[in-house]
């Protein structure tokens, strides 16, 4: 089980960030620019992500960059299984970029809380995968539907998960069991989850202070 395809060359992206000792002390540190493959990865690469936020005044510049003062990762040894989601995993069958868009339409399903995975964003995480960055893993039960999964974007060492979703109970943690043991295969070294909530924490995730989290990238993307 290997990410399929190396990523293909990019050129330089139009859009600076300012420097890192001149970002705000808050989780937003730009508004604007795009989603052109060129500015998503050079925003990963200086740990900042985008997002959009449906409480701005101004409905065509809701696109934020985000670098949170706290920044969640999952260490690769850190990850917590349970009897239940060891057992669960047994059930399905894990596979790997065969199915991108569908894992993120249904993590960009309406139904769901806090939804910011707008068709725009779509379109740009799929190019993304057809250039090789971006990845999905892919759940699938006996039936040979998809019942979980999650999507990232990797950069030598390092994944940004973005999302996961699950259909069947636990579909998304075996998802999550299966990209650690790709990373871990891999020889990578960072995993990325954005925020820390009481479910990442269940699983093993730590926040960690926005300085040391871009040192561990600055290691990780090189790699």
């Amino acid at each position: 089980m290997n990410f399929n395809d190396l990523p293909k060359g990019l050129g330089e992206s139009v859009w600076e960030f300012p420097a890192k000792e001149k970002w705000p002390r808050h989780d937003v540190v730009g508004r604007g620019a795009d989603l052109q493959p060129e500015t998503l990865i050079y925003a990963y690469r200086h740990g900042v992500f985008p997002m959009v936020s449906s409480d701005l005044k101004d409905p065509t510049s809701n696109l934020l960059w985000w670098s949170p003062q706290m920044r969640a990762i999952l260490p690769l040894n850190g990850l917590v299984t349970t009897r239940s989601m060891r057992r669960s995993a047994r059930k399905f069958e894990i596979r790997v970029d065969t199915n991108f868009e569908h894992v993120m339409r249904n993590c960009a399903a309406p139904h769901r809380d806090n939804g910011w995975i707008t068709e725009e964003f779509i379109e740009a995480y799929l190019r993304l995968h057809q250039l090789g960055w971006a990845h999905s893993i892919e759940v699938i039960d006996e039936n040979g539907f998809l019942a979980g999964g999650l999507y990232g974007v990797r950069i030598g060492g390092f994944f940004a998960g973005e999302s996961m979703f699950h259909l069947v109970r636990d579909a998304s943690k075996v998802a999550l069991m299966a990209l650690v043991d790709l990373m871990r295969s891999s020889n990578m070294s960072l995993l990325d989850v954005q925020w820390l909530t009481p479910h990442l924490e269940s699983l093993g995730a730590v926040a960690i202070k926005r300085d040391q989290y871009l040192r561990l990238l600055a290691t990780a993307v090189t790699q």
